[in-house]
């Protein structure tokens, strides 16, 4: 059966907090998950674009340089480390993210550049808008109910409760405690 949830995700003040992901998991959520297709995160105007990316493990992402300049994209982080040389114009090959967790981007050119790709393995996630308000469509049962903003300290993780959804849900309103925001 399937059910609907309304999330609104506020920072440790009650504010809205835009550009969250809020993602349900369950070991249903994760054989259902599959990878996207046509995934990309671009440069332009020395910054990345969309700043937060979220994707299903196993999705190839493209980084296309629409910008004036070389740019030198990099992540250490452990869900996934990669090093795309000084580049203009469209890399050869994608980057496929196949393991789940948060990878920080970084232009090794540009400090100011910053951007994350949020892995999942589940197809039942979304961001945010700018109210902090995000509704998804899922199947009825019992998930981990993850969220994830860039306001997080780095290398914490999403903070996570229990989620029953049924066919009636309250909104459910998610304080981000040790959000910087």
């Amino acid at each position: 059966m399937a059910a609907g949830l309304q999330v609104q995700v506020q920072d440790k003040n009650g504010k809205p907090l835009p550009n969250a992901v809020v993602f349900l998991e369950s070991a249903e959520a994760k054989s259902a998950a599959k990878p996207l297709k046509g995934v990309e995160v671009s440069q332009a105007a020395k910054q990345f674009s969309p700043a937060v990316t979220v994707v299903t493990t196993g999705t190839s992402v493209l980084f296309p340089n629409n910008d004036t300049v070389r740019h030198h994209v990099y992540s250490f982080s452990p869900a996934k480390t990669f090093d795309l040389k000084l580049y203009a114009g469209v890399p050869a090959n994608p980057v496929v993210f196949d393991k789940s967790g948060i990878a920080v981007l970084g232009c090794n050119i540009h400090d100011n550049m910053v951007a994350w790709v949020v892995v999942v393995d589940t197809p039942y996630f979304g961001k945010t808008d700018a109210q902090g308000h995000l509704s998804l469509d899922l199947p009825a049962g019992n998930y981990k109910l993850r969220t994830w903003h860039a306001s997080l300290p780095t290398g914490g993780a999403a903070a996570e409760q229990g989620q029953a959804v049924g066919a009636t849900n309250a909104p459910v309103v998610i304080k981000l405690v040790g959000s910087n925001a």
